[in-house]
């Protein structure tokens, strides 16, 4: 059964690729619009980033319109609208993209991620038992999350009609699930389902198995791909497996402003690493640009001659002052948010490629949806195989095209205070 996934950033593609690799799923993420993208053959799954978390609403239509018309010259049997699992970005314009693009009335809608903390109570979405509106993402510095009511997020950014089911049906087992959405269908275009945990996700999957159109976060793919039929673990292992890189070193990018990235590097510095600061204020001008890139491309001249951790840390401005001092800085030159949040992220993206193509770095660590879509456009990263896990929605990566990147791609706010030091592990395990 051949799945089309289109996520709105590379991240979540990622994140939702592992999914289906897990149980064995051959899986393939694609970034670039080149014609050879559309031949998947034999492909399971073929995973669709258009990178338009951060575009306008009608952008965002337009992307995930063609990228849905094209792909279905290989005629998917489901399409996964793959979006953030707080509702970040364009929600409404991207789902309505696909029903359109398809000529389509009903999609399902299931944002949980049990694994990740986010679940979903009578239509309202919790981040670790926090109300959304409460959580972190209210002062996301690009899309604010100040409500909590999911029905009425998505309602707002849609002209078609949502409804919800709550728990109180899944209780009720899967073919009463079934009995629901039928009924649903036929006064509704969005229909929201509620997620506690891990067992609500393997009742929505068994009822919704043949539904044409899933739209969501990622967490339910894992219950969908089983129903594919596992394969043997030698087939898994065999196309989780990544190539050797003769250099060792490591390169670690963190563009991501959450709680969870700033708590990961925290603990990679306390472990001894050492963790280069990209001073953000410095990006506007610039003279003074060009003088912050110099500093740090010398710091990292020292580093490959004396580092034994073989490791290289490099990180944006991540706390609250420094970050506020940095948005107060671009707005005086009259950027957007959007616009100094890309600043800063095309010249870390810079930056970063300088130094691995400089030193031939061919082990890669991203952290931020903006960032790792920055760096893989920089590095030309246009097709990945989806390989081993690391943690939940986190797996190992590898580039189809030379030099083969061996890459980790991770939502900001994903994650153990431990995942770099795990994630780098594996990556030098020979």
């Amino acid at each position: 059964m051949y799945t089309l996934v289109i996520a709105d950033d590379i991240t979540g593609a990622n994140d939702i690729g592992i999914m289906y690799q897990n149980n064995g799923l051959e899986t393939i993420v694609c970034s670039s619009d080149s014609i050879k993208d559309l031949v998947v053959g034999e492909n399971d799954v073929l995973i669709k980033d258009t990178n338009s978390r951060f575009d306008s609403p009608k952008v965002a239509y337009e992307k995930v319109y063609n990228a849905t018309i094209a792909y279905s010259k290989n005629k998917p049997k489901q399409y996964y609208n793959k979006q953030c699992s707080v509702f970040r970005g364009n929600i409404g314009a991207e789902f309505d993209a696909m029903l359109d693009a398809l000529n389509e009335e009903f999609a399902i809608v299931v944002l949980g991620f049990p694994d990740n903390g986010r679940t979903t109570l009578h239509e309202v979405h919790y981040v670790y038992d926090t109300p959304l509106e409460e959580s972190q993402f209210k002062n996301d510095p690009v899309h604010p999350m100040t409500e909590s009511n999911l029905v009425h997020i998505l309602q707002k950014q849609t002209k078609r009609k949502v409804e919800a089911i709550h728990y109180e049906v899944l209780e009720q087992g899967v073919e009463y699930l079934k009995e629901r959405i039928e009924k649903y269908k036929k006064q509704c275009n969005y229909l929201i389902i509620d997620v506690r945990n891990n067992g609500d996700l393997k009742v929505i999957a068994e009822a919704v198995y043949h539904e044409k159109i899933i739209c969501g976060s990622s967490a339910l793919a894992k219950y969908l791909s089983e129903k594919h039929g596992r394969v043997s673990p030698e087939k898994i292992k065999k196309q989780q497996s990544i190539v050797n890189h003769k250099n060792p070193f490591i390169f670690t990018v963190a563009g991501s402003l959450t709680v969870q990235t700033f708590r990961q590097i925290e603990y990679m510095k306390e472990q001894g690493y050492t963790a280069l600061e990209l001073n953000t204020k410095r990006v506007f001008e610039a003279q003074k640009c060009k003088n912050e890139m110099q500093g740090i491309y010398q710091q990292v001249e020292e580093m490959m001659k004396h580092n034994s951790k073989k490791m290289i840390i490099l990180h944006t401005m991540n706390r609250p002052n420094a970050v506020e001092e940095t948005k107060k800085i671009g707005q005086e030159l009259g950027l957007s948010i959007p616009e100094i949040s890309t600043k800063i992220s095309n010249t870390l993206a810079e930056i970063s490629q300088t130094i691995v193509e400089k030193y031939k770095i061919r082990k890669l660590i991203f952290c931020g949806g903006d960032t790792s879509a920055s760096l893989c456009s920089k590095l030309n990263i246009n097709e990945m195989r989806i390989g081993e896990e690391i943690e939940p929605g986190l797996p190992v990566c590898q580039g189809m095209e030379y030099p083969h990147y061996t890459c980790v791609l991770k939502s900001g706010s994903f994650g153990t205070d431990e995942f770099i030091e795990r994630a780098m592990k594996i990556m030098s395990i020979e």
